[in-house]
């Protein structure tokens, strides 16, 4: 993921490797060296955890400016490529055995694995001691991120969640567009999700499988309960179980309401309502529902009602009709600063790696619908859904992964990761 040439990977390697800013000056090898810090000669040696898709990704830019020591997966074919690429490196299944084994060689580490794992690993290394990257969402909890922020005030580590689209220029210009007044004072803000390519609302566990030679099937399983294994929980599905992923709201409402809990400065809410519910499981996430959040007034922000919308589609009765915008397409195109002379065309849109818009996967063709899974709601803009056909864009309505804000002088939206941005109606955009 870049912007303006500068990924944010670089930017956590690079601020590791530059250290505070001492009194002798930025930079200064001494007192950097006092600090226990390299000096920015050096190069950080990196261990990736997670060697495939998103982890894979971000070993690869690891691996542009950092030194790479190690590299742990639990599954083989899907590290192969990497594995091979990377193929004087050692290699391991269990990360606790690399950090006992290669722990002195570790600087930094990146997490790229299912997100029910996330905080036990990064725990892990923190109390080894070491600077960790991991790959959004963050934890599967929010208990789990607690415990997290607490370890890396102990350990004095540095930490980051991968989370391309703060680091676009259009997350900017979106806060910058709220606190400058243009659109009044925000009351109301709605974030949405498309409905992901993995299941939901499943009333029945998936088939037994044979483990392939390639997995270790109990490494994979590390914290979670022990249960047979299917072929239907790798290497993508994981993300819709309840006891393994965090389905849409950790697979890309974590980009979409990036752009709102910049701008609105949001801390907790005083209280959260489910105000819809379709398909609820006892196994995965539900087909979709809708959430309200209350926040408080925030300095000189007035309080705000914040609605998430998780997996409306085109035929959903309850779509979110912005007021007053009946003819307009709500969502912008991403990167469409790009026509008023600010960012990069980047590389959100499509293709694999970070900017993409197939999280990772790809622009080949969707996964097909497992026999006796339920049918999911048609995907919205550019996303397709188990060989769904995609729903229309319908004018007004807010459907795909973007955000709303509702203010008192006018209305904004917002793209993607947050990659696009622009007043309502588009008129007063193009002004």
């Amino acid at each position: 993921m870049s912007n303006d040439g500068v990924s944010r990977r670089h930017f956590f390697f690079g601020s590791l490797l530059a250290g505070a800013v001492p009194a002798a000056g930025f930079g200064s090898v001494p007192s950097l060296r006092a600090l226990g810090y390299k000096p920015f000669y050096d190069k950080l040696n990196v261990a990736s955890i997670g060697c495939g898709g998103q982890g894979g990704v971000d070993l690869n830019d690891a691996a542009r400016t950092e030194n790479i020591v190690a590299l742990c997966d639990v599954d083989e074919a899907r590290a192969a490529a990497n594995f091979k690429k990377f193929e004087k490196q050692p290699k391991y299944k269990d990360f606790r055995v690399m950090l006992e084994k290669e722990g002195k060689n570790i600087d930094a580490v990146t997490i790229g694995i299912p997100d029910f794992m996330h905080a036990q690993v990064a725990l892990a290394c923190m109390q080894h001691g070491k600077h960790v990257y991991c790959e959004k969402p963050l934890t599967r909890t929010p208990w789990e991120a607690r415990i997290l922020m607490e370890a890396a005030a102990k350990y004095k580590v540095a930490t980051q969640m991968g989370n391309q689209g703060f680091s676009h220029e259009a997350n900017r210009v979106a806060a910058e567009i709220v606190w400058s007044g243009a659109i009044g004072d925000v009351t109301e803000a709605h974030i949405s999700t498309t409905p992901g390519t993995h299941p939901t609302g499943l009333q029945q566990p998936p088939p037994e499988d044979s483990v392939p030679d390639t997995l270790d099937w109990q490494d994979w399983l590390g914290a979670a309960t022990m249960r047979p294994y299917s072929a239907y929980y790798t290497p993508y599905n994981w993300r819709g179980f309840l006891d393994f992923g965090t389905g849409q709201i950790g697979n890309w409402a974590t980009h979409t309401a990036g752009p709102v809990h910049t701008a609105l400065q949001l801390g907790a809410p005083t209280s959260v309502e489910c105000v819809s519910l379709v398909g609820s499981s006892k196994i995965t996430y539900p087909d979709r529902g809708t959430v309200r959040l209350d926040f408080p007034a925030r300095g000189g922000m007035a309080p705000v009602k914040v609605f998430y919308h998780d997996g409306p589609h085109a035929n959903d009765p309850d779509l979110y009709h912005v007021p007053g915008m009946e003819n307009e397409t709500i969502l912008p195109p991403v990167n469409n600063l790009v026509d008023k002379g600010r960012g990069t065309a980047g590389r959100g849109g499509g293709g694999r790696g970070p900017g993409a818009g197939g999280a990772g996967r790809g622009a080949g063709a969707p996964p097909a619908r497992p026999a006796g899974t339920p049918r999911q709601g048609a995907g919205g803009p550019g996303v397709r859904v188990f060989g769904e056909p995609m729903g229309p864009v319908q004018p007004g309505v807010l459907t795909g992964n973007g955000s709303v804000f509702i203010g008192t002088k006018g209305i904004m939206a917002t793209s993607s990761r947050g990659e696009g941005v622009q007043l309502l109606p588009a008129a007063r955009w193009a002004e």
